[in-house]
């Protein structure tokens, strides 16, 4: 059973997953939030309530690992043909895939140009600057969900064979023993 502080340091992480941010906003001391933070993450019965609480919002919001795989696989995927004319301009934004409207296009500038200075300029066209979202962070996080493990940040070994001993063998096979 929660306390209630504990309960909403529960709610206050999965504002942004960050318990000593929680830990403050739950009321706990300002010197020892961070401590408290890392705590209650150790403690077995707020773990599984963040977890419960986590799964409850996916499935509310139908958001899941699978949906996040899939949507950053669009993203990685989405062919910049898809928004332009064969003349090299873009199609309207009403006209461009979903994918492009929803997150893939981080930006649209447009410039007007002109010919001519002074009070003779002329405007002749527009220059227009699609700025796309970073499309290798998506394949980066999509490399750290599937089991390629393109982008593990550490190795891990299983075995009853010691660091030390180990090194020893490779000394002993360095040096032709």
């Amino acid at each position: 059973m929660l306390t209630p502080k504990q309960e909403r340091f529960v709610a206050e992480y999965l504002v942004d997953l960050n318990a000593a941010a929680a830990a403050r906003r739950a009321g706990y001391a300002e010197k020892r939030a961070d401590a408290m933070g890392h705590e209650n993450l150790r403690k077995p019965e707020i773990a599984q309530a963040i977890a419960a609480a986590q799964a409850e919002r996916a499935k509310r919001t139908q958001i899941d690992a699978d949906w996040v795989l899939r949507r950053l696989a669009e993203l990685a995927s989405a062919d910049l043909a898809d928004i332009m004319q064969a003349d090299g301009s873009l199609k309207p934004v009403p006209e461009w895939p979903e994918v492009w409207r929803k997150g893939l296009v981080a930006g649209v500038e447009v410039l007007e140009e002109f010919a001519g200075s002074g009070d003779a300029r002329t405007q002749i066209g527009w220059t227009k600057k699609v700025k796309i979202a970073d499309r290798l962070k998506a394949l980066e996080m999509i490399g750290r969900h599937v089991t390629v493990g393109a982008f593990k940040d550490r190795i891990e070994h299983s075995g009853s064979v010691s660091l030390a001993t180990a090194l020893a063998a490779l000394n002993d096979a360095a040096a032709g023993h």
